[in-house]
């Protein structure tokens, strides 16, 4: 009763502040559900630009507002708790880029979109797993690339490019805890699953080394779109637990188990009912970023949004 309330406040907050509510694919169920767009990073990117809305609320992390900002910057950018980090994107900062760049002069840089916006500012290209794959193949073949800051991700594009990249040895703490030994033990306990592995897990590179059918090696939004599409009944799911909710939703009658009870981000699960309600209210916590950064962080992310 008290979510369902939360809900109708929010939504009639929304409606008289002018404001669009994204949410990733790995918030909350009850956050997924209120909002009017549920993702991942690359769709909320695409629906933060092409807002029509005075005001996004975004229920993620801070450099996923940081990139609403930058698209939108006429837009007022709403983060509902601004301690909601990321550990990737702390895995490195701009002044180790530039570092790494003047290191390897003339290299092409690719940033994961889980990045700092001063860190956008020094890179050629964004992008996300939906789309990175896209974004190297954009590149042309004799070209060094700098791939940051995610290292099973990297490795995972030169497995499926035949490209070789220069790998930042970054990680999510919740994909890199998701290791080989759980893929070992979910072909003994469940071998009438399908097994949907995001590309950042650390148990990336084993999962493709099977090389069957059962086993398919996805964005969040593509996962989505295959469990949809399969005939199968039964999925393990390797990626932050969050995105079952919306699995759960958009393939019913489907049986969706994580591969790890545990994967489960801290940061994205920080954003409440309340914090969005109170965001609305208060017009607050607002995400800006400098104008002049943006204005060099935008073209690696328009670049990111064009693409795949």
């Amino acid at each position: 009763m008290i979510a369902t309330t939360l809900h109708e406040e929010i939504r009639a907050l929304a409606h008289e502040r002018d404001a669009v509510i994204l949410a990733h694919n790995y918030q909350r169920p009850e956050v997924q559900d209120v909002a009017d767009y549920v993702g991942d990073s690359l769709g909320l990117s695409r629906e933060a630009a092409a807002a029509e809305q005075e005001t996004i609320v975004f229920c993620g992390v801070h450099f996923m507002a940081e990139t609403a900002a930058i698209l939108s910057p006429e837009k007022t950018v709403l983060l509902p708790d601004l301690e909601a980090g990321c550990s990737l994107a702390d895995s490195i900062t701009a002044e180790q880029l530039r570092q790494w760049k003047a290191e390897n002069p003339g290299a092409v840089v690719v940033s994961y979109v889980n990045t700092t916006a001063a860190v956008k500012a020094e890179s050629d290209y964004c992008c996300t797993s939906g789309n990175a794959k896209a974004v190297i193949e954009a590149i042309p073949a004799d070209q060094e690339i700098l791939f940051l800051p995610d290292m099973y991700l990297g490795l995972w594009l030169e497995r499926v490019t035949g490209r070789k990249l220069n790998i930042w040895l970054g990680e999510c703490h919740v994909h890199a805890g998701i290791r080989p030994a759980d893929i070992e033990r979910w072909q003994d306990e469940a071998p009438d699953a399908d097994l949907l592995v995001h590309p950042e897990c650390g148990c990336a590179s084993q999962a493709m080394a099977f090389g069957n059918e059962r086993t398919q090696i996805l964005s969040t939004e593509k996962m989505i779109d295959y469990a949809k599409r399969s005939p199968k009944q039964h999925f393990l799911i390797a990626t932050e637990t969050g995105i079952i909710h919306r699995l759960e939703k958009e393939a019913p009658g489907k049986r969706f188990e994580p591969v790890r009870e545990d994967a489960v981000c801290r940061f994205m699960k920080m954003t409440t009912l309340e914090k969005v309600r109170d965001a609305l209210r208060d017009n607050a916590p607002v995400v800006t970023v400098e104008p002049e950064l943006a204005d060099r962080a935008r073209l690696a992310i328009e670049r990111m949004v064009s693409l795949g």
